[in-house]
């Protein structure tokens, strides 16, 4: 999106170098990773740059105000209840489209926000990958606040390790051998030294928490970085586990999982910023919109963009019952600008801003970013199976 670097790169863009960039993200990981790794970053430019800042400011003041918490619990289902929560999210990650208004003028407008963990060092991998392949400027960032990677990673260290030692902190998912995001696993153990473990693995002695190390040593765990979603948890009635989520136990958490919940699309219909689309709680909604075709419908409840509808009917919503009507919301859609210039055509880019909050701290900082590419209907592989420059990416910022 800055042109003259854009059309620098992608002239000297060659599928040896793309091989060569992939290989090294293998080699980092020692995994091959599932998803389609974009063939190139997006290169923002200081006004989209200073918009994406901006809007991620507007979030935040709502999340920061003193009633966030009550505005936000019903969203904590039952049986999902779990002792130890924070006093705020530890991680927030905000998804913005890269949109045009109607005078033509590029905008970034809001898509998600969730309180949970995102591939905090995959993206700093990517990014480093994509430096060492490609001739990327380097007055260019995809870490904020003058971070350097060292600091960086130590910033993380403080944040998921804490006060512990790394073989007393794991990172929690469920068989995440089988996860499609894995690789930022296996990143996360290598800087950090954390152990990477299935919820089946953790053992349990009253409140004390621990895992059996490949010597069959008993190993106490601290710290739990939370990569489980319970979405996925709640199907799972086959895993054998002694660790359960509602018990009381001897340990603090690195993103406590109410976050999930208490940030997400329930929390859209409370934003009022000009980078955020009207969205409506269905059960606040007074009648069907005339311009339907204008909307999306989103459960609030799922991950990935499941259940969602991008072409919803009046019949779609009236099949809703009318108990189940507020955990549903209705959103303003918004046109992808095809603004990344690929070797056919132009992609569309989402961007998400990915945020830390440190204990003690008043604000969540913006540290680094993410990047979707998309040449379909929506940002996903079943919308661009078959497609090239797509899939995951980073941003290069003027800041």
């Amino acid at each position: 999106m800055i042109p003259h670097i854009r059309t620098a790169y992608n002239a000297a863009f060659t599928e040896e170098k793309y091989q060569a960039f992939l290989h090294e993200i293998y080699l980092e990981t020692n995994h091959k990773v599932p998803f389609h790794i974009a063939e190139t970053p997006i290169f923002v430019p200081k006004a989209l740059s200073n918009q994406l800042f901006q809007a991620c400011d507007h979030l935040v003041d709502t999340i920061c105000r003193p009633d966030f918490k009550a505005l936000s619990e019903e969203t904590i289902m039952p049986g999902c209840f779990v002792p130890g929560e924070t006093t705020h999210t530890t991680f927030l990650v905000i998804d913005f489209g890269i949109c045009k208004d109607e005078s033509g003028h590029i905008s970034p407008q809001l898509i998600e926000i969730q309180g949970f963990p995102s591939l905090f060092f995959y993206q700093d991998l990517c990014a480093r990958s994509y430096r060492k392949h490609f001739d990327i400027p380097g007055n260019l960032h995809h870490l904020f606040g003058g971070l350097t990677t060292e600091g960086y990673v130590e910033r993380m260290r403080q944040i998921i390790v804490g006060n512990s030692k790394p073989e007393n902190v794991v990172l929690l998912e469920i068989e995440p051998h089988k996860q499609n995001t894995q690789v930022d696993f296996w990143a996360t153990e290598r800087a950090l030294g954390i152990k990477v473990k299935c919820l089946t693995e953790l053992k349990t002695a009253g409140r004390d928490v621990f895992y059996l190390d490949e010597n069959g040593r008993k190993v106490a765990v601290e710290r739990i970085y939370n990569r489980v979603i319970f979405d996925e948890l709640q199907k799972r009635t086959d895993l054998k586990r002694e660790f359960f989520f509602e018990n009381e136990y001897n340990i603090q958490w690195a993103g406590h999982p109410h976050w999930f919940a208490r940030i997400s699309k329930h929390t859209l219909p409370l934003f009022d910023s000009e980078f955020v689309p009207k969205s409506t709680y269905l059960s606040d909604l007074d009648g069907i919109p005339d311009d339907l075709e204008s909307y999306v419908l989103k459960p609030l409840y799922s991950f990935s963009g499941q259940g969602v509808l991008i072409h919803p009917t009046a019949a779609d919503i009236e099949a809703i019952p009318d108990t189940d009507r507020k955990n549903f919301i209705l959103q303003k859609k918004v046109a992808y600008a095809p603004v990344v210039e690929t070797l056919d055509e132009p992609a569309k880019a989402e961007v998400r801003m990915m945020l830390v909050w440190e204990d003690g701290a008043a604000r969540p900082e913006v540290i680094t970013n993410l990047v979707r590419l998309s040449k379909g209907e929506m940002v996903g592989v079943r919308y661009n199976m078959g497609k090239t420059w797509v899939g995951g990416s980073v941003g290069f910022f003027e800041v």
